[in-house]
């Protein structure tokens, strides 16, 4: 089955048949395939977590996991991600708990207005991936792409030490 059918002509792109896999959760859709990933995921799946920011993939609120990597929902195009797997913030929970990073955040009191606080956690998620023992130097070129507008960056960087310490590196 391919993952993208164009049914009709609608707007300025294709109406399609998209294939999602969201949170290990396979999703069809019937959408412009040239709408962002992050208004499908907010409008047609109701996962709200993402955060529209910027809209320029500037500010890091968007950010979700596509094949493991940390990606600007807001201007990827969803049929550019059709049948590949995503993750969103509502994805991470760990046997119906927090995840690791998401209980650091939690604990270091790393979020104030909470905003940008799903984009960091996600890009921190796939840092600890690739690397378990961050420098904070490292953490702090991981996120820098990332907007905080409280200005709670100490907190978070502390966050994500605390995160790689209390999982040795196995964050999932």
């Amino acid at each position: 089955m391919r993952a993208l059918t164009a049914v009709s002509g609608w707007y300025n792109g294709l109406m399609a048949r998209v294939a999602l896999k969201v949170n290990g959760v396979s999703h069809d859709v019937d959408v412009d395939g040239a709408r962002s990933l992050l208004s499908v995921l907010r409008d047609e799946l109701d996962l709200t977590g993402s955060k529209y920011g910027c809209g320029e993939g500037q500010c890091g609120a968007c950010t979700v996991l596509v094949d493991g990597r940390p990606t600007r929902s807001c201007v990827t195009k969803v049929a550019s991600v059709a049948g590949r797997p995503i993750a969103t913030i509502e994805g991470l929970e760990q046997n119906g708990g927090l995840h690791p990073v998401q209980q650091a955040f939690a604990e270091a009191d790393a979020m104030q207005c909470g905003y940008c606080t799903p984009g960091m956690i996600v890009e921190a998620v796939a840092l600890l991936r690739r690397q378990a023992d961050p420098s904070v130097p490292e953490i702090a070129r991981a996120l820098e792409g990332h907007l905080c507008r409280c200005g709670t960056y100490d907190r978070i960087v502390r966050a994500v030490r605390r995160a790689a310490e209390a999982t040795k590196g196995g964050t999932g």
